[in-house]
């Protein structure tokens, strides 16, 4: 007896104790995807607090680590069809139910099918013929004709074949099964496939006569494949690159692909073959292997070659070993430890050399950086640096700094209060700075809290201080070691008066102790204290008219302090270099440290504009001085507070919603001499990212600068065309008239294969310093571990429909 059913109607068959009929089998047909894991800065070896990086975010498992490598930042996604709605099924007074076939596993989840014609004969085969679509799960099948037995529990499905999970469209999770046909055993999910087609992640895809499923799914075998991330056109079915494989078996619960002597072609011409091969399948994040290669040439070490070799460690550490040789010129081995706890990480750099810049000399370098919460909100970090001598660093491109610092720092940071504490090692590769008479132990700690008083209002806070440094000279003067502690107490109080004014009113109360150790021309101990009282007044006027919004403001703030006087007179050593701009024009004292504090009656004085345009473009300007009653020692008389009366303060920026940004700040006096000007420019749009600054300022050897500035910065990267996208970067020195620094950098991005290139060019005029040019070359394939997107566009092959 048969029922039969005409017209495309919607089929809910279910079962009472086992798993829908086929849909068991779609399911089984995309791989199972694996949990993503937490990633993490890479990297990294500075601990930095005020970003929250999510790292602590699960606090009931163990971070996992970051891919294996620097990603090329190349998301490649190709055309894919809407998924369609779910349609509704009609409802029908009686239901097909198939018996749960021996081995199957239990499940009751209902499947829906719709098809031209669904049939059920006495010998319990059902027959789904004329477009096919199942769902089951979140799974969906395409296919001309579907046939279960329900007696042997297996299916024969007639292609074409399209198995995909619309909820998993454009995600890393995504994987497509194409087929003419496929055959399913009992437990429906292992069977075989002919003519089949395998695309994880829409990146990585697999073509086979013959594709089997094994093990409840697990594994898939794919017999005489070929395996491309490229796009494949009908009228040029060569791709860029491809891997032809007697077998291709995926794991899908580890994750890899293993080839079976497989053959590497590009553009169709063999290029390599190996008896076998592993790699890891798009979704991969670590594993162990082979990183990267890399293609490096300078002028100091000449023709090299780096092969990263990655070691995991569990989910929680993996090492990086990296053999670096050159023409025979050098032998490096680079080394990387991470390893990822609960409350924290940890991350260990290093190296070690043998090369004929300094023949018969071991050189090398190690670089180590921590960070670890504590209870009750407390950051715990420690770094150490170390390193043979700047010309390694800089030889190696491992960094350009110039001072290494090694210690420990403990930060907790609330609503209303703040701890930082830090002490460690400074260690100067400058030529100019001695160790032995530079302060290399530097301890520093500072507590702050602020509260709203019950009975005067405002806001007032409580600062506490200690800082010590020492050097290891004993000489005095030049090896002068100096302690200092101390306390400040403030108050701030804020109210609107008539016609629209703000008037404002504070007050400060700075104590210092000071110990002096090794320089005669101090007393070995200093106490001092300095009030400081302040009042204020602005008068913003604001219009709107014609979709413009226009604010002006005037500002007038009056400070006074007691003059300092001469027995309390101490070193200078945290405020040699001073800024005056508008983010302080209007601070009570502009000196960034405690051993030096404006004193005496001075009047900060300002007016602000701005212009805010209907179209989302904005612009500003503010202009200022500061007037003193008389001149202030502190300042020596000289730079752009020095005198009576400061230089001319006039800022203006600019931006735009094209992404451009533009910020001028310059310093002049009265007769319009500029003593400092500073240009920066910011520009960030599709295919376009330019960072850009120029500084000029006058010679002060108050500030140790003993000759004028004029420098230029910038940073630009573009779009060439699809696919290619450039970048460069220069430093260049106006009063030297030369170069430090340029780089030219060139990317080339398809949807299978990333090609980076640079060279560079270091200038030095230093004695321990050689000028150096280097040029880097990295290929990667696209379709071998996850990759995320970079900047620019990704050059994709267009087919002819």
């Amino acid at each position: 007896m048969h029922r039969k059913w005409r017209a495309k109607n919607a089929r809910k068959i279910g079962r009472k104790t086992a798993p829908a009929w086929l849909l068991a089998a779609c399911a089984g047909l995309v791989p199972a995807a694996a949990g993503a894991q937490t990633l993490m800065t890479d990297g990294q070896t500075l601990p930095i607090y005020e970003q929250d990086d999510g790292f602590l975010s699960n606090r009931n498992v163990g971070p996992a680590l970051a891919p294996t490598e620097t990603p090329d930042d190349n998301q490649r996604l190709a055309d894919g069809t809407e998924a369609p709605h779910r349609p509704t099924s009609a409802s029908r007074p009686a239901s097909v139910h198939i018996s749960n076939a021996p081995g199957a596993a239990a499940d009751n989840s209902p499947a829906t099918v719709l098809a031209d014609s669904v049939t059920l004969d006495a010998q319990d085969r059902l027959t789904a013929s004329g477009g096919v679509v199942v769902w089951h799960q979140g799974t969906r099948l395409i296919a001309s004709r579907v046939i279960y037995d329900g007696k042997t529990g297996g299916a024969v499905i007639e292609g074409p074949i399209h198995v995909t999970k619309p909820g998993l469209r454009g995600t890393q999770d995504e994987t497509i099964v194409i087929a003419q046909s496929a055959q399913l055993d009992a437990n429906l999910q292992d069977g075989i496939l002919r003519g089949a087609r395998l695309v994880l992640a829409r990146e990585m895809q697999m073509a086979a006569r013959e594709m089997r499923r094994e093990q409840n799914g697990r594994i898939t075998v794919l017999d005489n494949v070929v395996a491309s991330s490229c796009q494949i056109c009908a009228e040029d079915p060569i791709p860029l690159w491809e891997v032809r494989a007697r077998r291709i078996t995926h794991d899908a619960q580890t994750r890899q692909l293993h080839f079976d002597q497989p053959q590497f072609r590009a553009f169709g011409v063999p290029v390599a073959s190996f008896p076998s091969l592993t790699a890891p399948d798009p979704t991969v994040e670590r594993m162990t292997g082979f990183l990267r290669p890399q293609f490096r040439t300078t002028s100091a070490l000449g023709v090299g070659f780096k092969l990263p070799y990655f070691i995991t460690l569990g989910d929680h550490a993996d090492v990086t070993l990296t053999p670096y040789l050159a023409a025979s010129r050098t032998s490096t081995l680079e080394l990387r430890y991470r390893q990822a706890f609960s409350n924290g990480e940890m991350e260990w750099n290093g190296a070690i050399s043998r090369d004929d810049i300094e023949p018969g000399e071991t050189r090398g370098y190690l670089f180590g950086a921590a960070r670890f919460e504590l209870p009750r909100g407390y950051m715990l970090g420690l770094q150490v640096q170390m390193a043979k001598d700047r010309a390694y660093l800089l030889d190696y491109d491992i960094t350009d700094a110039d001072r290494l610092w090694s210690g420990v720092t403990l930060d907790r940071v609330r609503r209303d209060r703040m701890m930082t504490a830090r002490i460690g090692n400074y260690e100067s590769l400058r030529d100019d700075e001695p160790d032995d008479t530079t302060p290399s132990l530097v301890a520093d700690a500072l507590w702050q809290r602020r509260w709203q008083p019950n009975y005067i209002g405002g806001i007032a806070n409580l600062e506490w201080s200690t800082h010590a440094h020492r050097r290891s000279s004993n000489e005095d003067v030049i090896g002068r070691d100096m302690a200092r502690g101390s306390v400040g107490m403030g108050w701030l109080r804020t109210e609107v008066l008539p016609y629209g004014m703000v008037g404002e009113v504070q007050g400060q109360l700075n104590a210092d102790l000071y110990h002096i150790k090794q320089d005669s021309n101090y007393d070995d101990w200093v106490v001092r204290a300095d009030p400081t009282l302040a009042a204020e007044l602005r008068w913003p006027f604001a219009r709107h008219a014609d979709g413009v919004t226009q604010i002006i403001e005037p500002v007038a703030q009056l400070v006074w302090s007691p003059d300092r006087e001469e027995e309390d007179k101490v070193p200078n050593e945290d405020s040699t270099l001073i800024e005056f701009d508008e983010g302080n024009l209007y601070s009570l004292d502009r000196f960034p440290g405690w051993d030096a504090t404006e004193s005496g009656l001075r009047a900060n004085l300002g007016v602000s504009w701005t212009r805010i345009d209907p179209e989302g473009w904005q612009i500003g300007l503010t202009a200022g001085r500061v007037l003193r009653s008389h001149p202030d020692p502190a300042f020596n008389d000289s730079g752009p507070l020095g005198g009576k009366a400061s230089d001319w303060l006039l800022s203006a920026n600019y931006s735009g919603t094209n992404g451009l940004a533009l910020v001028n700040r310059a310093l002049f006096d009265d007769s319009f001499s500029l003593s400092r000007n500073e240009t920066r420019l910011g520009w960030l749009r599709p295919g376009l990212q330019i960072s850009a600054g120029y500084l000029w300022m006058d010679a002060d050897p108050s500030e140790d600068r003993f000759e004028d500035v004029s420098e230029l910065t910038a940073i630009a990267g573009w779009q060439v065309r699809d696919g290619w996208w450039a970048s460069a970067e220069t430093r260049y020195d106006f009063s030297a008239d030369r170069a430090q620094k340029t780089q030219l950098g060139l990317e080339y991005r398809n949807e299978c294969v990333t090609v980076e290139m640079s060279v560079e060019r270091r200038f030095s005029d230093s004695d321990t310093l050689n000028e150096d040019t280097s040029f880097d070359l990295g290929i990667r394939l696209g379709g071998f571990g996850k990759q995320s997107s970079g900047p620019g566009t990704v050059a994709r092959r267009a087919c002819l429909r």
